[in-house]
């Protein structure tokens, strides 16, 4: 799924120039060493430049590992953003984490140092989050520059801040809260922005750190990221929905797509089912359908080949990717669901069915399959809908409690528009 990078385009004189764009949030980090200017009067020039050349080149290992962006090194200052230009929901958290890991290395270096008796070096940071404008800038070797009042405010929580510490802005601590300890160290005037909070961030809620030691996130800790990520990957699958697929699919679409989903949480939920299977559940729901942008025929195979190409950008595991891969394929019209999740989105694939609007989905129906398929008289795609209902089951009580009744309703209008009168 491709970001908003900012690209080339030409004028109407010929020339190549960057169009700039903004994005509405972002979160920026600034890194820098402590009392620098005193360090570089009495350190061997050689063995500064190594030495900052080690820490960034860590850094920027630690940046990428997030899937933060580099944005440059000014002296010994690091810069790094996220959100750009793949745009994500869960920046300021991945950002933190980022910040922590930098400063697990510094403490590390720090300690091997003292053993030796040798000066160590000591690192602020600040992080901000909010708009900014993102442009490349150069003539030949573009690279990724990010202006606006974020990036100021960012390099003022960093000047402001503790070596040692992260110090982030009260807008980051509401984005970041739900998964991090933080400290509330009092407020920072900013020019033309009146005064901002800052917090210290003192480690990952303990229970969702591994074995409480608020360093290293645990399962749950992902879990409730990818919850936040969903939503991400939902904007980016629905928004393909609405560019790639062919005009004439007039049933399998955007809409019906959002039914889907939003029928499969509330069985799930009917039905007991943990807030992991759920998210297992939903994201199987979102793309079911995604292989009609490619093909009409066979379009699950295609909808499972998508879906282990998307979800990898939205940090699913392989594991979680497979499990989604036989939900989609429960989706195809003769598959027996063989277990409870695969029963659930059954079910909510075919809840229309029950729905009150059931004929007039049926009928959009009838005209994609004419489109697709050739013609059909309306009367026999009645008897055929009749035929369809009098076998269909729904598999989960929660299905049966909310359709099943209006589904029997539905097949006695059925019975009247294709003139079948044969028992129930």
């Amino acid at each position: 799924m491709s970001g908003m990078n900012p690209v080339p385009v030409e004028n109407k004189n010929g020339e190549r120039k960057v169009k700039s764009i903004k994005y509405k949030s972002v979160t920026v980090l600034f890194a820098d060493i402590q009392g620098f200017t005193k360090i570089v009067e009495h350190l061997n020039p050689e063995i500064l430049i190594d030495e900052l050349d080690q820490f960034f080149f860590k850094f920027d290992s630690i940046v990428e590992s997030y899937g933060i962006e580099k944005i440059k090194t000014i002296g010994d200052a690091y810069m790094a953003a996220g959100g750009i230009p793949e745009m994500s929901r869960v920046h300021p958290i991945k950002m933190v984490l980022v910040a922590m890991e930098i400063h697990r290395y510094m403490f590390e270096l720090r300690a091997a140092k003292e053993d030796k008796h040798q000066d160590y070096w000591e690192l602020r940071i600040g992080i901000h989050t909010g708009p900014v404008i993102a442009g490349r800038v150069g003539r030949n070797k573009t690279s990724l520059d990010i202006w606006g009042d974020t990036v100021n405010i960012a390099s003022r929580m960093e000047s402001s801040g503790v070596p040692g510490e992260i110090n982030i802005t009260g807008a980051t601590y509401l984005l970041v809260k739900d998964f991090f300890i933080c400290e509330y160290r009092g407020k920072m005037p900013i020019k033309y922005k009146g005064e901002i909070d800052m917090y210290f961030v003192r480690g990952i809620v303990p229970e969702l750190s591994v074995d409480g030691d608020m360093r290293t996130p645990n399962s749950r800790f992902r879990f409730k990221m990818q919850h936040i990520r969903f939503s991400d990957l939902e904007e980016a699958v629905l928004d393909r929905f609405e560019k790639e697929l062919p005009k004439q699919i007039y049933y399998h679409n955007f809409k019906h797509t959002i039914d889907v989903v939003t029928q499969t949480e509330i069985i799930a939920r009917g039905e007991g089912v943990s807030e992991e299977d759920q998210l297992l559940l939903k994201t199987a729901a979102l793309l079911h359908d995604i292989g009609f942008i490619l093909s009409y025929e066979d379009h699950e195979t295609h909808s499972i080949e998508l879906a282990r190409e998307i979800l990898p950008h939205f940090d699913y595991s392989d594991e979680q990717i497979e499990k989604i891969a036989e939900l989609i394929g429960v989706t195809r019209p003769n598959a027996k669901p063989v277990n409870k999740l695969q029963e659930i989105l059954k079910d909510a694939d075919l809840d229309y069915l029950g729905r009150s609007d059931f004929i007039q989905l049926s009928d959009s129906l009838y005209r994609e399959l004419i489109e697709q398929k050739g013609e059909m008289s309306e009367l026999d795609w009645n008897k055929k809908q009749c035929d369809f209902l009098r076998t269909h089951i729904y598999y989960t009580e929660t299905a049966r409690k909310m359709r099943q009744t209006n589904k029997e309703k539905q097949l006695e209008k059925l019975k009247l528009l294709s003139g079948d009168v044969s028992e129930k």
